[in-house]
């Protein structure tokens, strides 16, 4: 009964992984059920037991994101507030070299087409970084490591655009773009 249930636990896993990755290259509306499916080696009737409609894996794969943005954010912490930004910059960094784009700016074009619970989720992830990155660099600029004009909110929103747009970038001009990007992004914080 137990490996029933840890293989059931682990084949969710799997779904919910295959379809984070079907997102972040595809985009929400681009896949179906059997896109998961297939490559797992399993039936659609499994996916849809795990998760009967879409929008229940879609808040899943937003809700694991959540998690694990808290979940880093806090290792974090500790850190001075500019190391912090870097922090986050090596995340995009990251989901460019696996050929990703993050995952709210993946969902942001099907955002009007996704359920409202699916679109509350959507909401709370991109509140959760925005105000995270909003208090890092308030706490930042107060502490003298980070410098910029106007509101933290603003610069926050800036610099999520922007390595939001530098993963979109990446994908057709090359890796280039995110290294630019972020470098120059983190120059600017830095310079007094």
């Amino acid at each position: 009964m137990r490996q029933m249930a840890a293989n059931m636990s682990e084949t969710r896993d799997k779904i919910v992984a295959m379809a984070d990755r079907l997102v972040r290259t595809q985009g929400f509306n681009a896949f179906s059920y059997k896109d998961i499916a297939a490559p797992l080696e399993i039936k659609n009737a499994a996916v849809h037991y795990h998760f009967p409609a879409k929008a229940d894996l879609g808040i899943e794969v937003v809700e694991q994101e959540i998690e694990k943005f808290r979940s880093q954010t806090s290792r974090w912490k500790k850190l001075p507030e500019d190391e912090q930004v870097v922090k986050l910059t090596e995340v995009f960094r990251r989901h460019s070299q696996e050929g990703n784009i993050c995952l709210m700016g993946s969902l942001a074009p099907d955002f009007r087409t996704l359920s409202p619970a699916m679109q509350a989720k959507v909401l709370e992830m991109a509140n959760a970084i925005i105000d995270w990155l909003t208090q890092c660099l308030e706490q930042g600029r107060k502490q003298g490591r980070l410098h910029f004009k106007g509101t933290a909110h603003t610069r926050a929103l800036i610099i999520i655009s922007n390595l939001q747009a530098s993963l979109l970038l990446s994908r057709v001009i090359g890796s280039s773009a995110i290294r630019d990007i972020t470098e120059q992004l983190l120059a600017d914080l830095r310079q007094k």
